[in-house]
């Protein structure tokens, strides 16, 4: 599932004077979806079906 919008972080890329490799975005997709997990878990232990900002 693709949770970050690739034209939009190359855009964030150039802003920095960089390109984007191939593979950045599929990596940064799968990150992404690891701190929703992990935010999702401490929403969990904390007794709340709400993720909020201070579970990142």
């Amino acid at each position: 599932m693709a949770l970050v919008v690739v034209s939009g972080v190359k855009e964030v890329v150039k802003k920095h004077e960089m390109n984007c490799g191939g593979d950045f975005c599929e990596a940064l997709d799968k990150k992404v979806e690891q701190l929703v997990a992990e935010a999702a878990s401490r929403a969990k232990s904390n007794d709340r079906k709400t993720v909020r900002s201070g579970d990142l």
